[in-house]
């Protein structure tokens, strides 16, 4: 019998809301070009909605037996992501070392970044047309990635998981392309599969996505899919549910 070489249950988390989503959401109102907001990308902290969903799901899995709540804590190194995991993992008193992963960082943006949809059509028309061309799983804006560069990182990250956290229950706390990125490898999905979950609309923040290994599944055993963008934890507390995404792009095809 081959040896188990994936964890047992990967949680994969959205950072909660956060100042970023409500700048962009208002300039987007305003029909602005650019987003208020003075923070770096990776600067930029929860919203105090953000930090109530943050603890509403801290509070859910705080609840669950202890031999079924996360081992491991890995998280992006975004200020909005590692509040999120501070909350989280303080809320459910889980007593795990926090483990930084600048793989799990947000998708860089590049020029466009900190700019609406309208700033990226007005300064950057030719831009714009090219990703309507190319797409957005392949393009990849000036000093930025595509969502190709994401899953590249990704795959590494993967090896990591096989190679040290076997066996274990993990928590990864990071952002929605880094979750759908996470499908698309996990998942074996192609680029219009992934775009077509993504289409469908934006990761909730603080929502959860969990794999469980299964070992009749695959030719060695493999992580299942049993639940994706679960907001049970915010709907029983009451908390708001929140759907913005983390930085502005053109429409979606």
């Amino acid at each position: 019998m081959n040896e188990q070489k994936w964890p047992d249950t990967l949680w994969l988390v959205r950072h909660g809301q956060s100042a970023g989503n409500v700048a962009r959401d208002a300039a987007e109102a305003a029909l602005l070009k650019e987003i208020e907001i003075a923070e770096r990308d990776m600067d930029v902290p929860l919203s105090d909605l953000g930090r109530r969903q943050a603890c509403a799901l801290g509070a859910w899995l705080g609840a669950l037996p202890a031999d079924q709540q996360p081992q491991v804590v890995l998280c992006s190194p975004y200020l909005r992501a590692v509040q999120s995991a501070e909350l989280i993992g303080a809320t459910a008193k889980l007593d795990i070392a926090l483990i930084l992963d600048e793989r799990l960082r947000e998708k860089e943006f590049g020029i466009t970044d900190r700019l609406t949809r309208a700033g990226i059509q007005a300064r950057f028309p030719e831009l714009a047309e090219q990703r309507a061309h190319v797409g957005k799983f392949y393009f990849r804006p000036p000093g930025g990635e595509s969502w190709c560069d994401v899953i590249l990182r990704l795959r590494s990250l993967v090896d990591t998981l096989t190679r040290e956290y076997r066996q274990e229950r993990v928590l990864i706390v990071a952002h929605q392309v880094i979750v759908n990125c996470f499908r698309y490898l996990l998942e074996r999905l192609d680029e219009r599969e992934i775009l077509d979950i993504d289409r469908r609309g934006d990761v909730p923040n603080c929502s959860v996505t969990r794999y469980r290994f299964d070992p009749t599944a695959g030719h060695h055993g493999k992580l299942v899919l049993e639940v994706a963008n679960f907001v049970a934890p915010m709907q029983e507390t009451g908390t708001p549910i929140t759907r913005e995404p983390d930085a502005p792009v053109a429409a979606k095809p």
